[in-house]
């Protein structure tokens, strides 16, 4: 089979660009407690990117890419997983935390590309147990379900645990930063799905456009020097406050939100594009501001995400599909690096019904 590997080359971090290479390994064979997953799609994400430039925590060059993944299951270990055959299935992309909310019970670490890891999803084959697998929602093409996995767990965990307050989501003002990558168009569209009344921020007015018409309330372009008092113009007039700010920036998000939260408001950040601090105000203290770091999710999260997913007909962004398989990635990275994607990128590896090992 196929797997994507990165290839050593000399470089520091920030400034090597590691080449992906192609390389032979044998299908793997499942042991008694796994099965064999046949990928069908998988997707990027922004830590792939990271791999490659080495900007990512214990990259390796032995073990595949990529976290996120659909695949079919085309052959069992023993007859106790029998009955996964067959079923069309996403992969949890992480391992070592299974239910506690506060955070993983042991080390945790994400799919591909690492040594904290040996699984990787950009590959033909994976044996893998299948209490890492959930059955993929049925809604969902291979290219919507490859998207799925680690962007919407992310954003599940800082939409319903991080953020949960004395109000139903329904009831909540919610402002979302930085629409237009992966993670915070999931946010966006778990938070409408949940019924709050959802604001968003971007530096493009195309993809502000493009939220609106998924179902934002109104959005604010982050470039504009005094876009929080922008935002304030939108927020209802009955009640023109925000209950949640859910962050990809930090730096001054703190000091930006304070005068349009409400008292006890929640900022959860997943991301710190901008620069590794969040500066905390004083004045953000005074009106009870809670700052809530939230980052990935638990097994269990995962799977709630997925029931969340199905039962309201959610379907994840994709910008583009690559139909030529791993041919396809350097594109994909290509686009990813340009930072002008609204959604996920995608690349599909096999056909479902072609399951000849």
């Amino acid at each position: 089979m196929k797997a994507v590997v990165l290839e050593q080359v000399e470089g520091a971090p920030g400034k090597v660009w590691y080449p992906l290479k192609l390389a032979d390994r044998p299908v793997p064979q499942p042991s008694l407690d796994q099965v064999l997953v046949k990928i069908l799609a998988a997707a990027l994400n922004h830590r792939d990117l990271f791999c490659r430039q080495n900007l990512y925590p214990g990259v390796t060059f032995d073990v595949p890419l990529g976290a996120d993944a659909v695949g079919v299951v085309v052959q069992s270990g023993s007859d106790d997983n029998k009955d996964w055959i067959g079923k069309r299935v996403v992969l949890v992309p992480g391992r070592g935390w299974e239910k506690d909310p506060e955070g993983p019970e042991g080390r945790y670490a994400i799919l591909g590309g690492t040594k904290l890891c040996s699984d990787g999803t950009f590959v033909e084959y994976l044996a893998i147990s299948p209490e890492e697998l959930v059955e993929a929602p049925r809604h969902l093409s291979n290219s919507e379900a490859a998207a799925l996995p680690l962007g919407f767990l992310t954003a599940y965990r800082a939409v319903f645990t991080k953020s949960k307050t004395a109000k139903s989501l329904s009831e909540c003002h919610v402002l979302i930063t930085g629409i237009g990558g992966g993670v915070a168009i999931s946010a966006m569209q778990l938070a409408i799905a949940a019924g709050a009344l959802v604001f968003v921020t971007s530096g493009s007015q195309e993809k502000i456009d493009r939220a609106k018409s998924m179902g934002a309330a109104g959005g604010v372009n982050y470039k504009s020097p005094s876009w929080q008092k922008e935002l304030r113009e939108l927020l209802p007039k009955t009640r023109p406050e925000l209950d949640i700010v859910i962050d990809s920036a930090g730096g001054d998000i703190v000091e930006r939100t304070t005068s349009l939260l409400r008292r006890g408001g929640i900022i959860t950040t997943y991301g710190m594009t901008t620069g590794p601090k969040v500066t905390y105000t004083m004045a953000a203290c005074l009106k009870n501001i809670e700052l809530r770091g939230s980052t990935m999710g638990s097994k269990q999260e995962f799977r709630e995400m997925i029931k969340f997913v199905a039962h309201k007909n959610i379907r994840p962004v994709v910008e583009r599909s690559f139909d030529n398989g791993f041919a396809g990635l350097e594109d994909a990275f290509s686009v990813m690096k340009n930072g002008s994607q609204f959604g996920k990128l995608v690349i599909k590896i096999a056909q479902e019904d072609d399951s000849k090992l």
